[in-house]
């Protein structure tokens, strides 16, 4: 079973409100083996015009589950999250079954988070690096290295080479395609 860390901006958290939340994303298990080491990290914000956000975070092993929505509705935002998470998580799996055919690669389990997010403290110079982000690499392809990035909304993803176990860096260019960058040891 997930845990749960459920943080409320401009809201108080209520019993009711985290329930609803738990119970919803409870139902994202089915899909995974084991996720008893994951932990579902919720942020709750309500802006000044009355609209709340729900972002919910869930780091895997072999993905990072990530979506936000907002809308005039708490409710309305977790139950529109849960099914883009949902959404996500289709996908992915029939990208990884189709994998697994051609390659015979293992399938998801969800094992403890190997994301570390930690901040450095602000100083005045422009150069100063305001978060630090550890992670472990996991060994993919680069076709899972851009869905994994496209699931992030990021425009990068940094991956270990299952082939090669070299370092590589998928990013998406300003045309929309993509590129990849390996890192040699020359």
């Amino acid at each position: 079973m997930l845990k749960y860390s459920i943080r409320g901006e401009n809201i108080e958290v209520t019993a009711a409100i985290r329930d609803y939340i738990q119970k919803k994303i409870n139902k994202l298990e089915k899909y995974f083996e084991d996720t008893s080491n994951s932990t579902a990290h919720v942020n709750l914000k309500v802006y000044s015009d009355k609209t709340s956000k729900v972002e919910v975070t869930i780091p895997l092993p072999y993905l990072v589950l990530r979506a936000e929505e907002t809308s005039p509705d708490m409710y309305a935002s977790a139950d529109l999250v849960t099914d883009k998470l949902e959404r996500q998580i289709r996908k992915y799996k029939t990208k990884i079954n189709r994998k697994s055919r051609e390659k015979g690669f293992k399938g998801l389990s969800a094992v403890e988070s190997a994301a570390d997010k930690t901040a450095t403290p602000k100083t005045d110079n422009k150069f100063d690096i305001v978060r630090t982000k550890r992670f472990s690499l996991k060994p993919m392809d680069s076709e899972e290295a851009v869905l994994q990035m496209d699931m992030l909304g990021h425009n990068f993803f940094i991956y270990e080479d299952a082939e090669t176990n070299g370092i590589n860096i998928v990013y998406r260019r300003k045309d929309g395609r993509y590129g990849l960058i390996e890192a040699s040891e020359d």
